[in-house]
């Protein structure tokens, strides 16, 4: 029989990743909640329609990424390959626009069937942070200082670089996305098969292609900031002014856009050298269109996504949070084996982390402790039953003393302090 493996592109959890992700996602929780945002948890797979309204035809992710297929009920439903339009879908669903502004933070798996390699993976893990009903530059800024928060308290602030730009309004957008078109329109004949099928469509796609041909063509197109009016300059002005005066360091990528029309003003990505290509670990914008673009009411809306596994190889050893040391209960012969299971049980109702050894004799027992990291080891036998003690060793400094049960979860809360 063949040996069981993961699906390509997917990995187990567990071990000192599980705590890279614990530590990380508790950060995070933390953060949010101090801005005043609530969680929430959409469904992992949606009707495809949520998707492919939202993410548009053209997008390599409804193209050929989404992990889509139809149900026993012939419903076509597809994994989660993000997570605003579930958010978007739950605000109109559940009629939130009554109670807006909405600040959600979300956390879980994202499928994309994409090639593995280095940083991207099948399943993936998102943490996600949404603010609905908010047109003002406050929500952009506060989203902003959302994300840097969580990377300085990740430790990793320092190697992060913000790279920010507007997409501008709608006036502005539509006049850049002419000049594009007319721009490209004259190198139909240069232009990868994947930039010719967006330039009717989302031509500020093009700006994205890694084709060397298209780089090339696009080192002379126009750029967005010719085409910005007064009121997306003031926009982005206050959003620039916003985060210097919370001291977050950026950098202006006029290069940097989303190709989808729902999208304005701000856009952001939070990248890093130390990843290899793939560099960016939170990436952001306003999307002001998508509501209504979804059916529901017209809604201002700005948020991020980060990525987990990419975060989890750039935080430090020193950060992870430790489990609390166990203390083992080490039964000395069969009869002292329900005794030993009482004490365990009553030390763990009292808040201690404990383990035992099912089997072997004492020395046995004493080797699996110190393996374990135990900071002490209960002994328990037949002359300690008669007398209602036991003997606790504390395995750090080699003593060992004589305690009485009715005192031991006592004993042991104040030595492990």
């Amino acid at each position: 029989m063949a040996r069981l493996q993961p699906v390509r592109g997917t990995h187990d959890i567990l071990g000192d990743k599980a705590i890279r992700f614990r530590t990380i996602y508790n950060i995070f929780r933390s953060v949010a909640e101090r801005y005043g945002h609530e969680e929430i948890d959409t469904p992992i797979f949606e009707f495809t329609e949520t998707f492919k309204r939202t993410l548009g035809d053209t997008s390599d992710v409804v193209t050929k990424e989404m992990y889509t297929f139809e149900d026993r009920g012939g419903e076509q439903v597809t994994l989660r390959p993000e997570y605003t339009a579930g958010i978007a879908r739950a605000f109109i669903s559940n009629g939130l626009q009554q109670v807006m502004p909405c600040k959600f933070y979300s956390y879980g798996p994202i499928f994309r069937y994409e090639r593995p390699q280095k940083g991207r993976m099948r399943q993936f893990h998102q943490m996600d942070i949404e603010i609905l009903g908010v047109p003002e530059a406050q929500a952009d800024i506060e989203v902003l200082a959302i994300a840097s928060d969580l990377l300085n308290e990740l430790g990793i602030g320092d190697h992060i670089t913000l790279e920010l730009n507007s997409l501008g309004d709608p006036e502005s957008r539509n006049a850049y996305r002419d000049a594009l078109i007319a721009y490209f329109g004259g190198y139909k004949s240069q232009l990868s098969e994947d930039s010719l099928k967006r330039l009717e469509k989302n031509p500020m796609r093009i700006l994205d292609s890694k084709d060397e041909g298209d780089r090339a063509l696009i080192e002379n197109a126009p750029r967005i900031g010719d085409f910005y009016n007064d009121y997306t300059k003031e926009f982005f002005k206050e959003v620039i002014g916003g985060i210097e005066d919370i001291g977050i360091k950026y950098e202006i990528n006029d290069r940097l856009v989303r190709g989808l029309d729902y999208y304005s003003h701000t856009a952001f990505e939070f990248t890093t050298d130390q990843l290899g290509a793939q560099g960016a670990v939170i990436a952001g914008g306003r999307y002001d269109g998508l509501m209504e673009m979804m059916g529901g009411p017209k809604t201002a809306g700005i948020g991020w996504a980060a990525g987990m596994e990419r975060l989890a190889e750039l935080i430090s050893e020193d950060l992870l949070e430790k489990s609390a040391r166990p203390v083992v209960i080490a039964p000395v012969g069969n009869d002292a084996q329900s005794m030993a299971m009482k004490i365990a049980h009553d030390l763990r109702a009292g808040g201690i982390v404990v383990d035992m050894a099912y089997r072997g004799n004492v020395g046995k027992r004493m080797k699996r402790a110190n393996k374990q990291g135990a900071s002490h080891a209960v002994l328990i036998g037949e002359a300690e039953m008669a007398r209602n003690v036991a003997m606790v060793k504390n395995l750090d400094q080699g003593s060992q003393e004589e305690i009485a049960l009715d005192k031991l979860a006592s004993y042991l809360a104040e030595q492990r302090l």
